[in-house]
């Protein structure tokens, strides 16, 4: 099996023909062919040649898919009875590179830009910046009712004058407040003073 080393982003990577490799960001579009000169071993079959840091004339060409974000990362920390306690996410854009080639002795790549993964990534940012631009659909409002309509004033017919005694005469005529009596009652009316009992007699000393 053919493969090869290579070091980009500070990280080492095994790659062979056909691969799908997630790395670090690289300035790009999606679809242009990348090289990395930073191979660090390949192997051939039984041939494995190892660098002295690095393999000379070997290179790897691969094309470009995206760069994405990942899922998100939750950093947290905590110290214990320090009242200290962090909780951060992160969000690391890698790109996605689909390997193509291992040239070895400085060949050149005879990759050339895929315009059908050009074409899909155009598509896609498209698709993203018409649902951004569009205003989000919004559900059918319901049909506003008309305000009803004010009854027209109905004309009061002129009321005929009458004088000012069948008016009093079809009021009822209010009670008058019952009034208080304000009559005291007389020494007369009040009940007859109680007369004290009759003292008991002393008894009378025995004669001798």
């Amino acid at each position: 099996m053919n493969f090869a080393v290579i070091k980009t982003g500070g990280k080492q990577y095994k790659v062979a023909a056909n691969d799908l490799v997630k790395i670090e960001k690289l300035d790009a579009e999606p679809g242009d062919v990348v090289t990395f000169d930073q191979v660090l071993m390949v192997s051939n079959g039984s041939d494995v040649t190892v660098g002295a840091p690095l393999v000379a004339g070997a290179t790897v060409a691969g094309h470009l898919v995206n760069n994405k974000k990942q899922r998100t990362v939750i950093i947290q920390k905590k110290h214990r009875r320090q009242h200290f306690d962090r909780r951060n996410g992160h969000r690391q854009i890698l790109a996605t590179v689909r390997i193509g080639e291992i040239l070895l002795g400085g060949a050149k790549t005879s990759l050339t830009v895929d315009e059908k993964i050009k074409a899909r990534a155009a598509a896609a940012a498209q698709g993203q910046t018409a649902a951004i631009a569009a205003p989000a659909a919004e559900a059918p409002k319901p049909a506003r009712k008309a305000p009803a309509k004010k009854a027209a004033a109905k004309v009061a017919a002129p009321k005929a004058e009458t004088p000012a005694a069948d008016d009093a005469a079809a009021k009822p005529a209010k009670k008058a407040p019952a009034k208080k009596a304000a009559a005291k009652k007389t020494e007369g009316d009040k009940p007859a003073a109680k007369k004290a009992p009759a003292k008991k007699a002393a008894p009378k000393a025995d004669k001798e």
